[in-house]
């Protein structure tokens, strides 16, 4: 008999609600049944919270081929269809009438991974899987990640920000400034977005502004950052007081860089687990991404992801996540499975983690 009832939350506002619905479903096929009982909740793209029925209904699709066959707005309209299809199943949130013991929300993105729906949770006392406030809400934001990581002696890329109002007040001066002080080509990169949503690799000087416009129909904060050409390294990191890492592991991107349609759709990026490396690297890199996991005060499990420039062999800090992909191709389940902690042992293991969390 389930000893605990676990929140599963999915979906989320952010552009990264399908993965988000992709990853929960994964977790409800690998997590023990014998030990927990499944509790979904569905957050719409428009914030609305969904039980029962209606967020069962959601986990129970088959995301990845609506994905690779059917277009964004027919997506949209198929979950708006689920969602308001009884309205009996809109969840006001009262965890403790449901009976909750423990949440593990999967949103990933903005509101699942800035630090919001931990606070939400923390209000109400129900333990939680993951980062706390102060973690999430920091390694959401690439730039105070840079300045943390730096601090505590980590290498980062040579970067600078451009706030939203300061490029609408002269466009053209951003643009001019930004190609006096850095060489192409370079990237451009909201402040505060995952799965490479908005990235853009500049490689001639016309191709700025568009860079710059489409990084801010998702933020207002943007960063121009140095392009470093090297190996794409990725660490999974479980744990709160004494974390561990996993073996590393390399993503050989299939295009330019390894962005949201070579994560999730062609599936053209080759992952290797462990990364191609000497093992005293290996170690090495390792190190530092539990260096970079205390330093920004992460607990539960987050994904420190590397570059190794190929001019100086540095391992250079590129970014955190804190609520990693757990999808069928998701690195940070796979490197853990290579440590030696399979899936439904990982889900365990975080479950247990968040209790801890609670006592400590």
């Amino acid at each position: 008999m389930p000893t605990h009832r676990v929140a599963l939350i999915f979906g989320g506002q952010s552009t990264e609600h399908e993965i988000s619905i992709i990853s929960a479903r994964a977790i409800a096929n690998h997590i023990d049944t014998e030990a927990y009982e499944l509790y979904p909740i569905y957050v719409g793209h428009d914030g609305a919270w969904f039980k029962g029925e209606t967020a069962q209904k959601v986990l129970d699709l088959d995301m990845p081929a609506m994905l690779a066959n059917t277009s964004a707005d027919t997506i949209r309209e198929r979950l708006r269809e689920i969602s308001f299809s009884d309205p009996r199943n809109r969840f006001l949130f009262d965890f403790s009438e449901e009976g909750i013991d423990v949440a593990l929300p999967i949103i990933h993105g903005s509101t699942g991974e800035d630090g919001k729906i931990q606070g939400l949770l923390d209000m109400f006392s129900v333990p939680y899987t993951g980062c706390g406030v102060h973690a999430s809400a920091m390694t959401m934001d690439k730039e105070t990640t840079k300045i943390c990581a730096e601090h505590a002696g980590l290498h980062i890329a040579p970067y600078t920000t451009i706030r939203k109002l300061r490029y609408q007040q002269d466009p053209q001066q951003v643009v001019s400034v930004i190609l006096e002080e850095f060489t192409l080509p370079f990237f451009v990169k909201p402040a505060s977005q995952g799965s490479s949503i908005g990235i853009t690799k500049v490689h001639r000087p016309e191709e700025l502004a568009a860079a710059l416009e489409k990084a801010f129909m998702v933020d207002t904060k943007v960063l121009i950052e140095k392009t470093i050409e090297g190996r794409e390294i990725e660490v999974a990191v479980l744990g709160n007081d004494s974390p561990v890492a996993s073996v590393p592991g390399e993503v050989e991107p299939g295009g330019d860089f390894y962005d949201f349609t070579d994560k999730y759709i062609n599936g053209k990026a080759s992952l290797h687990i462990p990364a191609r490396l000497p093992e005293e690297v290996l170690q090495k890199v390792s190190t530092e991404a539990l260096k970079a996991y205390r330093a920004l005060e992460c607990r539960g499990m987050s994904r420190v992801d590397f570059f190794i420039e190929h001019a100086t062999g540095k391992i250079i800090l590129n970014e955190i996540n804190t609520v990693p992909g757990f999808t069928g191709i998701s690195m940070y389940p796979m490197m853990m499975d290579a440590s030696g902690i399979d899936f439904s042992q990982l889900i365990d293991r975080l479950l247990q983690l968040a209790l801890e969390k609670t006592l400590s």
